[in-house]
């Protein structure tokens, strides 16, 4: 499934890849439209490249994060859609992700109770996030947690 990216999202992706020299697969910006949400990026790294994005101790993200003025976010790609969704509401603990596909595709994702949380993410963003990526990246219409 083919992402499409405005000039923003291009130009962010663009300076992660010169910045961190890994390749990215997408940039989510999220606008940080009400009064509690911060605006941030989401970016999702190549698979198996995340700790050369992230760089000893973290330096390479915020090498990163300073050139863009923004908080990142990066999320592994994976081929399959329950690993990506897994990925994208990580650092919480997942135990499953189920697809199901009836008139909607929903991905029921199985969350230790002390991660729900985490999941769900500072008003709502990471959840929101995994929504917007599993959609773009597989057609998922919907993330929910159980």
């Amino acid at each position: 499934m083919g992402v499409t990216l405005d000039d923003d999202a291009r130009q962010y992706l663009a300076a992660f890849e010169d910045v961190t020299d890994v390749s990215g697969q997408d940039c989510l910006i999220t606008d940080g439209s009400t009064a509690d949400a911060d605006e941030r990026l989401t970016v999702v790294v190549s698979s198996g490249r995340m700790s050369e994005a992230i760089g000893p101790g973290g330096r390479t993200v915020r090498q990163y994060e300073e050139r863009v003025g923004k908080p990142v976010r990066l999320v592994e790609d994976a081929d399959d859609p329950e690993a990506f969704v897994a990925n994208a509401l990580s650092p919480a603990a997942v135990y499953n992700v189920t697809i199901s596909e009836n008139d909607d595709t929903v991905a029921y994702v199985e969350v230790a109770d002390e991660d729900r949380g985490v999941a769900i993410g500072s008003n709502g963003q990471t959840i929101e996030a995994a929504r917007t990526l599993a959609r773009r990246h597989f057609g998922i219409d919907d993330v929910q947690l159980i």
